[in-house]
Parts: structure tokens; sequence; C-alpha cells
């Protein structure tokens, strides 16, 4: 990989558009100094906005495209219509080309991985893709995973997930075996559905193989950071993940609320700015925006369409890491450690009822 790294852009991408994309990209330039920018989409709603950061302007370049995939359509109705000249699959199509070392998107989560699959492919030994987030904890950030890509799960889809979380851990974190745990409902070893007992046996099996299984976790050992690497089937996980960020933004409410209940409580606020910035600053979810596409033969990263140019900048920034980290080479080595499982299937496409928004 060249020393600079190469950020394909679906800048039409989002629930505001450009804006958010160009922002952001200038705000990740003033700490990403080695990176340059691939901008995709409508030319004349692009360039204006470039215009207005010299700097940024100097190390981008914009690939028009007109068609532009809407957070509505549904992933088989993204495929036929933006398939090839889209602003979407151009940015991916970048990294297919070796254009880029790594694309992303704020535009529709299930679009996104319905032409990531079709364009970059599973990595072989990988049955279905995976969205993985990472989550703050009371203990150090840690990798969660399924968060949206597929609803449901067998064995061999959950062992998958461990494997790709792992690399994911290992290229992020700088550590040699990160510890893995499955989401369940309990501990204990007769709890959960088949799949996810089937999956806890072959990964006993297999532990050492690039990472530690620790066993069965349960939904408070997210916020403890008891694991490394937490897996689950994408329900679950889009479920916690939409909950954790829910009850982060409740948290804050209810804080800056009662900081200014009365004089005393301003007064406090005041005298204890510096640790109430640092909280606020945990409290954000834009400083965690970012899901990693995992399983595929190229690197992408999903940002909330929602979110602003913080976001997208924080977005921009794992990009960078991920692509700088050599994340696709890890999980290769990750692959190549873990004993064969037998009668692997060749991965499916993604249909309408799966990989819904995140």
């Amino acid at each position: 990989m060249a020393d600079t790294i190469r950020i394909s852009v679906d800048a039409m991408g989002g629930d505001v558009g450009p804006r958010v994309a160009i922002e952001g990209a200038a705000l990740a330039l003033r700490e990403l100094r080695n990176s340059s920018f691939l901008f995709h989409g409508r030319e004349a709603e692009i360039t204006p906005l470039l215009d207005k950061f010299p700097d940024l302007k100097k190390v981008s370049r914009v690939i028009h495209c007109d068609n532009v995939i809407s957070m509505d359509d549904k992933p088989s109705q993204a495929l036929r219509k933006g398939r090839g000249n889209s602003s979407m699959w151009m940015a991916l199509q970048s990294v297919k080309d070796g254009e880029a070392d790594v694309a992303i998107s704020g535009g529709n989560t299930g679009a996104l991985m319905a032409m990531a699959t079709f364009c970059l492919r599973p990595m072989e030994g990988i049955s279905r893709p995976a969205i993985a987030a990472i989550w703050p904890t009371l203990r150090a950030d840690i990798v969660v995973l399924d968060v949206g890509a597929t609803i449901g799960g067998d064995a061999k889809q959950l062992v998958d997930f461990s494997i790709l979380g792992a690399a994911l851990a290992r290229a992020l974190f700088d550590m040699e075996t990160p510890s893995v745990g499955l989401l369940n409902v309990g501990t204990e070893e007769m709890k959960g559905h088949d799949e996810v007992r089937e999956a806890a046996a072959l990964l006993t099996t297999a532990s050492g193989a690039g990472f530690r299984y620790h066993g069965f976790v349960e939904g408070d050992d997210i916020g403890k950071g008891t694991v490394d690497v937490i897996v689950t089937e994408g329900f679950a996980g889009n479920i916690a993940l939409k909950t954790a960020e829910g009850t982060a933004r409740q948290i804050g409410t209810y804080f800056r609320t009662a900081l200014k209940a009365d004089l005393f409580s301003k007064l406090g606020a005041l005298l204890a700015g510096k640790a109430l910035n640092a909280l606020r600053r945990k409290l954000d979810p834009r400083n965690v925006n970012g899901g990693v596409f995992l399983g595929l033969n190229g690197i992408v990263i999903k940002s909330h369409g929602g979110t602003d140019e913080v976001g997208f900048k924080s977005a921009l920034s794992l990009a960078y890491e991920m692509a700088r980290s050599r994340l696709i080479d890890k999980i290769s080595e990750g692959m190549r450690r873990f004993p064969a499982f037998p009668g692997t299937p060749a991965a499916p496409l993604p249909t309408d009822r799966e990989a819904k928004p995140a």
C-alpha cells in the first residue's frame, strides 16, 4: 500500500448530502495529513463545497455520477438502478480497481451491503459479510458484530463473525489474541439456540487460533467490556446498538437538564467544566461513528446517514486506520489459522429482508 491512504467517498450518501462529506473530510485532513480523497457524486453540488477548503481540494478528485441511491431504495432496487453508474457503486468500484484503499458511505445500509457484496465479493471461506461497530465500554473500546448486515445466523456464520471480529481487534487495538464472547441469554452452557451452542463448541475447540474464546456473555457484558469481541447475529446486534445510542442520548439530556436546574447546579457545572466536557465526549455517539463491513475483498465503512460533519470525520478516521493497519491481510491471516469448517456454502446474495438500514 502507498504511504498515502486513498479514501473513496460516496459524497451523495446520507440524509444531508455532500456538505457533511466535504466538511467532515476537511476536519479529518487536519489529523490525517497523508491522505487523499475521491468524491463520487454530482460534480455541480460537490465542487462549490470543495472550493471552500483549498487544502482539501489539493488532495481530492471529483468523479461525476448523476445517479444517487435513495435511503428508501430496497437492496434489489438499488442494484437494478445503480449498479455500475451510481455514486455508491463507483465509490466501491474504486476500491476494487485499486484506485482507493477504502470506501465510505453514509447512504442506505441495505443497498450498500448488497452493492459491496456484488462488487467486492465475500472473501474465500466467509459465508456472509458482517457489520462491526467499535463500542466504548468501562474497560476499553471493543468490537461488536454483527450489528445489522444479516438477520439471523447459523453456527458457521457466528464462527465467521468471530474470526472477522478478532482480526479487526488485532488490527485496531494491536493485540495478538483478543478474547471473543458469544452474546446469549445466559452464561450457562445449556442456554441459547442450537446455532449458538454449536458455534460455542466450534470456538472452544479452535480457541488459540488468533483469538481466545471466553464463552457466553450477556447484554450487560457489552458495557462492562468483559471481552474484546462480542459476536451475535444482526437482529440482536442492531437492537443492542440502537438501544445503546438512545440511552447515551437520554442520559446526556437528563444530565444537561439537571445542570441547569438552579443556580447551585450551574455553579457546580462551571467548577467541574473539564470533567463534564470529558463526559460529554464519552456520551457523544458521533465520536464512535462508523461501522466496518467485514468479510469482503476490500474495506468498506458505513457512516450513520444522519450524522453531521463531526461524526463523518470520525468515520473517515476509522476508514483511514483500517486501511493503514492492513485489515484485509489480518483477516486472511485469521482465516488461515482457523481450522477448516466442513461444508462451507457459497455466499448467497442479500435479499430485501436482509441488510436493513442500521
